[in-house]
């Protein structure tokens, strides 16, 4: 039966369930609007393939043999799964129901989980699946075909993405409560020179721009410890273990009360852009594609309020350079 399986066709399979239904090729030709030799030149094939006779003539009229009404069987689960197909096509194109892939570096879990409820409410139907992971994890997942749409302050050039742009990412210097520099104001980055840095592992973004901001202006950090999450950062910073420079999303709360506070650094906050890329050589399907609309558009409200304690330079916000966890 392997050549049944590889070669029936839903034409014959339609036009025999035509002639159970009429009794005759002349009828099943009539509802099918087709004429009686092409109905008989399906039968004939479909017989063909089976190897056994589908039909039998009877006083009142084409009867299905046994094997035919099985054969017929076939057409009606077929036709079935076809338009349940269809409505899943049309529940999707409707955004009714449907599937989307996100993926979000690590400092992005501070918006994106508040961004994607939003979006739940106005599509219940839709199932979100979100992988939280460093920019490594997250574009290797991306150049894998595994996520639909990736969250992202610094889309790589050498994948050629759509970039929709959320809003701005800054960045500071954070020390803990009642550290000697904090009262200070327009400190230039040297007089952090004697200070012990906590940062973020290799292949982290954050870590990145911590390293191409500071050798734009020649500093060398003194770094103490390298910690693979923002939490233990702030944690550690808190200890007074040192200070950090880290996403101003990740450390909101901290800032507005007291627990940690940013240092007046001159040229500081290094402010890059929060964006929702996909794959320009993937298209999206309506959910993914009403999804990266709506984060484009509604998640600005979501991002976290940074208390600003020192002014940002415009020079820096023009920078090439990125961040992200």
């Amino acid at each position: 039966m392997a050549s049944f399986a590889n070669s029936v066709t839903l034409r014959q399979l339609r036009a025999l369930a035509a002639i159970e239904t009429t009794g005759s090729v002349t009828g099943a030709a009539r509802r099918l609007g087709l004429t009686q030799p092409a109905i008989t030149l399906q039968i004939r094939g479909l017989q063909a393939l089976v190897g056994l006779p589908l039909l039998q003539r009877a006083t009142d009229g084409m009867i299905l043999t046994e094997v035919g009404r099985d054969v017929v069987a076939l057409h009606h689960r077929i036709a079935a799964a076809v338009s349940d197909s269809a409505a899943a096509i049309d529940a999707i194109k409707g955004l009714t129901r449907g599937g989307v892939a996100i993926g979000a570096v690590s400092t992005a879990k501070y918006f994106v989980p508040f961004a994607i409820a939003g979006f739940s409410r106005a599509y219940p139907k839709i199932q979100i699946k979100l992988s939280i992971g460093n920019r490594n994890e997250i574009l290797r997942a991306l150049r894998d075909y595994a996520l639909d749409i990736a969250i992202t302050g610094w889309p790589p050039e050498d994948m050629d993405l759509e970039r929709l742009l959320i809003g701005d990412h800054p960045h500071l210097i954070v020390a803990p409560h009642g550290h000697p520099l904090a009262r200070r104001r327009k400190m230039a980055l040297d007089a952090l020179k004697d200070e012990t840095f906590l940062v973020r592992e290799l292949g982290s973004g954050t870590r990145l721009l911590m390293q191409r901001s500071f050798a734009d202006r020649g500093f060398e950090p003194n770094i103490g410890m390298e910690i693979d999450s923002n939490e233990t950062i702030k944690q550690a910073v808190m200890a007074g273990l040192g200070v950090a420079f880290i996403s101003g999303h990740t450390v909101a709360t901290e800032l507005s009360n007291g627990r940690l506070v940013a240092l007046d650094i001159l040229g500081l906050p290094v402010v890059r852009q929060w964006y929702v890329v996909y794959r320009r050589d993937r298209a999206l399907l309506p959910p993914a594609l009403a999804l990266a609309n709506f984060l484009s558009n509604e998640s600005r409200r979501f991002l976290p309020r940074v208390a600003r304690t020192t002014r940002k330079s415009p020079a820096v916000r023009g920078s090439q350079c990125g961040s992200e966890a």
